[in-house]
């Protein structure tokens, strides 16, 4: 690699996937020039096709009115099946184990009502010390609801002190020393603070080594690194779609249960008129009949608009091939962190995982004695990242839509500042 405008623009007349990047829509600063977006892990951009796909539906709904479920182009009652192989391949699933639904903490509640099975003696929980807050609260939340004090059963997986990162052999030495008052193992694959990447299968197999089940939070990694879902063994994941999917604000989560549980029509669960029987679903008298799969723990009719947007990415994502997009990923974030060691500042420090198998697309910086004012003026320059208190600017490249002179520009303009 080289410190150098010319190797950035190298990259990209090199790229395979640089034509991706005219496929989405930048935000523009008050001269029109687009701002350097570096923000994905937040917020992905927006493809252009996906305003044609919200149009189809629009046009169908004002045509269609009702009929739309089954006469719209793309009939609306199986929508969210148009969407399942795309997702899956995407998280290294079968498509009988994905489905689209809810939202993330929505459907993270509801694994856990059917994976969260306590005990008097076994009740526990674990997650990771720096998990998203939201995670944090719903499993505090479900301890709770089930009659335990949250602070007795929430472990926390911590880093060593003096140290940024979690390592395996302490959440062993946790399960060996705990593992018998442990029911849920449920960790980010990806920690947003971090933005180091978990040993998925690892983890796993030690859940289930002590009789516990294993559930992981793939916000951070779906779309970004492949989690290989069904190879784990894991018994369920949860995901959003607005982040690394482009999906839009807000848009749906994603639903991941392993096929061992497909028929398990022993396992609690909320239950609504969606995951019921598609064969008698509209009969409305009967009991409830689960579909196999992920797609039983549905609860109501999709928000199709919602959708839409989602099948838009999507359809970028099939174009463009996610070990392609991983591939460049590497090198995208490589040439990030390599030009940001190059600064020789003291006062930054990459708390991410060098190994690019420990990472996805985005790099932590550690701005020591720094505050939120830093980010202001980084904004100013016409960067959009993503502040995290106390000290962290997360940068997130991402290969479908980031150039390389964009990690030079932001380095660049960074540099200016610090």
């Amino acid at each position: 690699m080289q410190q150098s405008l010319t190797y950035a623009q190298q990259c990209d007349a090199d790229d395979p996937l640089r034509s991706f990047r005219d496929q989405f829509l930048f935000p523009k600063d008050s001269n029109g020039k687009p701002l350097i977006y570096l923000c994905g892990n937040s917020l992905g951009l927006q493809p252009r096709i996906t305003q044609e796909y919200l149009q189809q539906e629009l046009n169908d709904w004002a045509k269609h009115g009702v009929e739309g479920h089954t006469d719209a182009e793309h009939p609306w009652l199986p929508y969210h099946e148009f969407l399942t192989e795309s997702m899956a391949t995407i998280v290294g699933a079968k498509p009988s184990e994905v489905v689209m639904m809810n939202t993330l903490t929505t459907n993270l509640h509801l694994m856990m009502v059917s994976f969260y099975r306590p005990t008097e003696t076994k009740y526990k929980i674990i997650v990771e010390s720096d998990a998203f807050p939201s995670d944090k609260y719903a499993v505090e939340s479900q301890l709770k609801f089930h009659g335990y004090n949250s602070k007795d059963g929430l472990i926390l997986w911590k880093p060593r002190p003096g140290e940024d990162l979690c390592r395996f052999e302490d959440l062993e030495q946790i399960m060996e020393t705990q593992g018998n008052q442990v029911a849920l193992l449920m960790i980010g694959s990806t920690n947003y603070y971090s933005g180091q990447h978990y040993p998925l299968k690892k983890i796993t197999e030690l859940g289930h080594k002590h009789g516990c089940k294993v559930g992981f939070d793939l916000a951070h990694g779906a779309g970004n690194i492949q989690p290989n879902l069904h190879e784990t063994g894991a018994d369920f994941a949860v995901w959003c779609s607005y982040k690394y999917l482009n999906s839009g604000p807000g848009s749906l989560g994603g639903c991941f249960v392993h096929e061992k549980h497909a028929n398990d029509q022993t396992l609690p669960r909320f239950a609504g008129w969606w995951g019921h029987n598609k064969d008698t679903r509209f009969n409305m008298r009967h009991e409830f009949d689960p579909l196999p799969g992920a797609e039983g723990w549905q609860l109501s009719n999709p928000p199709i608009l919602s959708m839409a947007a989602i099948r838009a990415s999507l359809s970028v994502f099939e174009d463009a091939g996610f070990e392609n997009l991983r591939k460049k990923s590497i090198k995208l974030t490589g040439f990030l962190e390599f030009l940001l060691e190059g600064l020789n500042n003291e006062n930054i420090n990459i708390i991410t995982p060098k190994n690019p198998e420990e990472r996805g697309c985005q790099l932590s910086i550690q701005l020591k004695n720094a505050d939120k004012k830093l980010h202001t003026q980084l904004t100013e320059a016409g960067v959009i990242s993503d502040w995290r208190e106390p000290d962290v600017i997360r940068v997130a490249p991402t290969p479908l839509y980031n150039s390389f002179e964009d990690v030079w520009e932001f380095v660049e303009r960074l540099k200016k500042i610090v």
